[in-house]
């Protein structure tokens, strides 16, 4: 058999889990609702719980060793949770030594924006290029940099928070706190935001039809835009710009060899993609006009064969 590794992909809502082959193959799956506000201890539990009911399923499997992608803050090099928000109780948490302990094998902690990035450069759609950067378009706005093949960690590990760019002055307050972040104007509760202003229940919209007379999500405008809706195709062409503006500061802050984009909002990279590359075409210099922007292939698994290449990169 290939060499193996066991992966987590810590979540403020799910905590899931595989075992993983050196190609990139899930060989074992499982997950299970996170028990995020019961602290470190029962998390724990279930981290033990999942490794032994995945491994169960292979039992020919030797795993070298357990990756995990998690909520930042976090520190890498040191295998601690600083202080992850999605997460209570969590502070200054060593969950790479307590995981060692309990399942005597070698642990590798990253940030989870970072080992989707991984995954993609190794097995998805940055396979063969030395360096690009992962921009995940979903609730908020993550990414992650890989650079000359190394992901690009930064002081304490925490580089790479490229929703929180300010690329205007004018926005929602992000959660962060601050006004005019990528995020505040181009994640999808931003996109999903601007299309429930636009409308009101009972108004006869498509985008109030979708939503069943709710708030209307970055899903739905996607959903109506591709329906041929005019509104959704005038916000989407919104959220493109926006989009595009941001992907042009990673462009002239990293040059990249492409510009990967997962999370929810790519499921409508089809209709987003000429917009992107015409706002790059527009505010780009020359030298960084060519970058491709291209959709993520891994999906929901990205983190997890990102995890597991932390091991077999290691």
């Amino acid at each position: 058999m290939s060499r193996v590794a066991l992966a987590f992909d810590l979540g403020g809502t799910e905590l899931r889990a595989a075992l993983v082959g050196d190609g990139g193959t899930l060989l074992a799956f499982a997950s299970v609702p996170t028990r995020a506000r019961d602290g470190p201890d029962a998390v724990i539990e279930q981290i033990t719980m999942l490794a032994e009911k995945t491994c169960s399923e292979r039992p020919d499997a030797r795993p070298l060793g357990i990756g995990i992608g998690a909520p930042g803050p976090l520190d890498p090099v040191a295998g601690i949770l600083t202080a992850p928000p999605t997460l209570s109780g969590w502070r200054e948490v060593p969950l790479a030594r307590l995981l060692q302990d309990r399942l005597n094998l070698p642990v590798r902690l990253e940030n989870d924006a970072n080992a989707a990035a991984l995954g993609e450069w190794r097995f998805g759609a940055g396979r063969g290029v030395a360096s690009l950067v992962f921009v995940t378009v979903s609730t908020g706005i993550g990414g992650g940099v890989i650079s000359d093949g190394r992901i690009v960690h930064g002081r304490r590990g925490l580089a790479g928070e490229i929703g929180h760019m300010t690329i205007t002055s004018e926005s929602e307050q992000c959660l962060c706190g601050a006004v005019g972040c990528f995020e505040a104007v181009a994640s999808g509760t931003a996109l999903g935001r601007r299309a429930t202003a636009l409308t009101k229940p009972g108004d006869g919209s498509v985008l109030r039809a979708l939503s069943h007379d709710g708030d209307v999500t970055g899903q739905h405008v996607v959903e109506a835009a591709r329906g041929g809706d005019g509104a959704a195709l005038a916000l989407i062409d919104r959220e493109a710009r926006w989009l595009g503006i941001g992907f042009t500061n990673l462009l002239h802050l990293y040059s990249p060899d492409m510009i990967v984009m997962g999370g929810g909002i790519s499921h409508g990279y089809d209709l987003l993609r000429k917009p992107i590359e015409a706002t790059i075409q527009e505010r780009a210099m020359p030298a960084y006009r060519d970058v491709p922007v291209v959709p993520a292939q891994l999906g929901k698994h990205a983190g997890l064969i990102g995890a597991a290449s932390l091991i077999f990169l290691n």
